[in-house]
């Protein structure tokens, strides 16, 4: 049975992308563990609605690596076993307490919440499907902003840049470990990040002027980038109201493209690493 995990944090928590693509895969038998600083009322219903024991929610922090560790634990207490499907949906677009041009004296909190999370859950997946000795799929959420430049969104925009730049140089872990890191790289969507906030970045973004999507539509994207193993690791499939395509293609067609005209030619990198770091991990017991 498909197994899932989902993380959201409150700013961008059901029912926003997170919610969508845990209903999508509950649709399909999956079990799911969810994770949020707290539920809201529409995750609520999902759990009402849902009326089995196949959806569990967790308490966490996404800022917090003893909470992230602590959802993939809810999912061993509760179903058995480490998941399957891991995504680290949480994210913040240019809040007033982080953003580039109002606050500089905190940190910025958008690098952690929609960067740094997403690697830290990253490697706590790959740690835990190692112990297992399973294969597993990763989806990241990145924007079109990973791809564009965003004057007004600069942060948003760098954020989303470097979980295209991570999810692209992960593809080597479909083979060396057959977990498949991919990313979604959504247009405009309809979902607590544009609604809920009190400040002016609807009006600033235009958005009652652009052709946007629903959170369902990129529930459903994710699903598919799961089920099909054509979708390689690191492979990054762009999704707005007008096209999705493939944005960037899997480690297998990337290294035969780099073969036949690398821009800056280096040797090979010597990984091995990698390989005794993940040789460590195998058939270790999840604690």
């Amino acid at each position: 049975m498909l197994q899932t995990f989902l993380d959201a944090d409150s700013i961008e928590s059901p029912p926003g992308i997170g919610l969508a693509f845990a209903e999508a895969c509950h649709a399909k038998g999956a079990r799911i563990v969810i994770a949020d600083l707290k539920l809201t009322k529409e995750g609520e219903d999902f759990i009402s609605r849902a009326s089995d024991d196949n959806v569990v929610f967790q308490k966490c922090d996404v800022l917090s690596w003893n909470d992230l560790h602590d959802v993939i634990s809810a999912s061993v207490e509760k179903f058995g076993e480490v998941p399957d499907i891991y995504a680290p949906v949480a994210g913040i677009y240019e809040p007033s307490f982080s953003n580039f041009w109002d606050d500089e004296t905190n940190g910025y909190k958008t690098i952690r919440i929609n960067l740094e999370h997403p690697i830290q859950f990253t490697r706590l997946a790959m740690r835990a499907l190692a112990g297992a000795e399973k294969h597993g799929v990763v989806v990241m959420v990145a924007s079109t902003a990973g791809i564009r430049a965003t004057y007004l969104a600069s942060l948003y925009t760098a954020s989303k840049h470097g979980v295209v730049g991570f999810a692209k140089s992960m593809g080597q872990a479909d083979v060396d470990l057959g977990v498949r890191i991919n990313c979604i790289l959504p247009g405009m969507v309809s979902s607590p990040l544009w609604h809920d906030r009190d400040d002016g970045m609807k009006d600033w973004g235009k958005y009652n002027d652009r052709k946007g999507l629903e959170t369902s539509d990129i529930g459903e994207c994710m699903l598919r980038m799961v089920e099909d193993k054509k979708y390689e690791g690191g492979t990054c499939v762009l999704k707005t109201a007008y096209e999705e395509k493939i944005q960037e293609e899997g480690h297998s067609i990337l290294k035969a493209k780099y073969l036949e005209y690398d821009p800056s030619p280096r040797p090979e990198p010597d990984l091995s690493r990698i390989v005794r770091a993940l040789d460590k991990e195998r058939g270790k017991k999840w604690t």
